[in-house]
């Protein structure tokens, strides 16, 4: 019998399973699988924690007040204990972390807060990142590791810090100097994991020390019940006994039956781990736990292209571009947080760019003044003129935003939607056009329509839980001996999203806070 069982190996699950261990407990891993890491392991690795030490040793002023004030801002409908032991209990999982595992931390500089101009908000950022890992020190679990959400070429690696100015390659001496830097990585010794494999195999190196085993290819098929507590999981017809639960298995971004009743939307858009399909929060609504924010994801713009999904990040903030609606009419200011854009979209949306765009920019992965590739046809559409595009895209009033759109660049103001006001949309804008880094006209054929569809991260709605993680039924009490973390509960975030890492900071913090809970540590 174990003292704990953790469902899911993404960060949360991990979080939670290094402080039961570390508090001696005896706990267990399982992973549905074949791979550990989850979305955690596929995603950029950011972290947003509030008045963390990693940053303030930035010189960037933060409080607890002002972290307060602005969750209560852009999440007022997610209950004070919630944001409070976010809040409260973040910085201190930071450290533990750091304390605990190999891993190290860096401030992702400048990179501000998706509201900065909110009250509380931060205009300098308040997220973190991995340091390159050695995936030495891993060793044979290092083959075990879930794949990155976009490959790259052997040897090469690639930091957030890293990827907005490598999207400058073209365009900046920065971009250039961060390009060498990269490609001279290749020459360290030994393999470097970057983003989310870094944290994945940082906080599996923990484990690793304080011998927690993490089983793959196990699938709980539901929870084990004696008298009222959950007392274990049901792995086909085999009960594993538990003292205690910890659900982490991510979100239901991958159940098609889900998604079509919660959220009218099938799965090929999401960028979210295979294996993630609810069954987290399906085996605890069966327990008689409430569930919240069912109808939300971590939203963003996406490109459907025949490998998947392309999650568009940078290209919709640099200038040259325009997202239109079917009619061809902007609707959206292009640079505003991807939970935004998402969310104002009614329908069809391309991105219209000129070839001047093409020329200094990497797109999808690209690399300016190439080819987008043939096979992306069903996609991507070019014209010579804009006249032309219109009426392939059948887009009826894209001239006429273009013509208006290009008027508001040349005197670099979006009265429209602001484009370019706050410093989040600058952060991935081109400092080298003037006066708005991302703001330029469209006047140079040929032109290019992108379709976009709604992709997301993965889905943010799932089992109510408290301020311990503690699983909760519709009436707020209590289910004894079940926990939950991470996309498998209902995010502290609410309908919004705060920061750049505002999935994983508060998965892991929730992770931690159920991890005390059980062993009754001090943080």
């Amino acid at each position: 019998m174990y003292d704990v069982i953790v469902v899911g190996s993404g960060a949360a699950g991990m979080t939670a399973a290094l402080c039961t261990a570390r508090h001696g407990l005896r706990t267990l891993i399982i992973e549905k699988a074949a791979h550990y890491g989850g979305s955690t392991a596929r995603s950029g690795g950011g972290i947003w924690v509030p008045n963390n030490a990693v940053v303030a040793a930035n010189g960037v002023p933060d409080s607890p007040e002002r972290a307060a004030t602005y969750l209560a801002h852009i999440a007022p409908d997610v209950p004070d204990e919630l944001r409070k032991a976010f809040l409260d209990a973040g910085p201190a999982m930071l450290a533990f972390v750091c304390a605990h595992t190999p891993l190290k931390f860096r401030w992702v500089r400048e990179y501000s807060d998706y509201y900065p101009e909110a009250p509380g908000g931060q205009p300098r950022g308040r997220s973190v990142e991995p340091l390159p890992f050695n995936a030495a020190l891993l060793g044979e679990d290092v083959k075990d590791l879930e794949p990155p959400y976009v490959p790259t070429p052997a040897g090469i690696v690639i930091t957030q810090t890293d990827y907005r100015w490598l999207t400058l390659i073209g365009r900046h001496p920065r971009g250039i100097l961060t390009a060498a830097k990269v490609f001279a990585r290749r020459f360290l010794p030994g393999r470097r994991l970057t983003m989310g494999q870094a944290l994945t195999a940082g906080l599996r190196a923990g484990l690793t020390a304080l011998n927690v085993e993490v089983r793959l290819n196990t699938a709980m098929t539901d929870l084990h019940h004696e008298n009222g507590r959950v007392v274990g999981v049901l792995v086909g017809e085999k009960v594993i006994l538990a003292k205690h639960v910890v659900l982490a298995s991510g979100g239901f971004e991958n159940n098609e039956q889900m998604r079509k009743q919660h959220q009218n939307i099938g799965t090929e858009w999401t960028v979210g781990a295979k294996a993630n399909t609810g069954d987290g929060i399906e085996a605890g609504q069966r327990a008689g736990a409430a569930v919240a924010l069912m109808d939300d994801a971590w939203w963003g713009p996406s490109v459907p292209l025949p490998r998947g999904p392309f999650f568009l990040l940078a290209e919709r903030s640099l200038p040259g571009c325009v997202l239109v609606d079917k009619t061809g009419r902007r609707f959206v200011n292009e640079a505003a947080p991807y939970i935004d854009v998402v969310n104002a979209m009614t329908g069809d949306t391309w991105l219209v760019f000129d070839h001047s765009y093409r020329g200094r920019y990497p797109f999808c992965g690209i690399p300016p003044r190439r080819p987008l590739p043939r096979r992306w046809k069903e996609s991507v559409l070019t014209a010579p003129s804009l006249e032309e595009l219109a009426q392939e895209a059948g887009l009826p009033e894209l001239t006429e935003t273009v013509r208006r759109f290009n008027t508001l660049a040349v005197d670099g103001r979006d009265v429209d939607f602001r484009r370019g006001d706050s410093a989040y949309d600058r952060y991935y804008g081109d400092p080298r056009t003037k006066p708005n880094p991302n703001l330029a006209p469209l006047t140079t054929g040929p032109f290019y329509a992108v379709r976009i569809v709604p992709g997301d991260l993965g889905t943010k709605g799932g089992l109510r839980t408290d301020a311990r993680a503690r699983v909760l039924r519709e009436d707020g009490s209590v289910i004894d001996g079940l926990y939950a973390a991470g996309n498998t509960s209902a995010s502290v975030m609410g309908h919004t999203y705060a920061g750049a890492g505002a999935t994983l900071g508060p998965a892991m913090t929730f992770g931690y806070l159920a991890g005390l809970d059980i062993s009754g540590g001090e943080r």
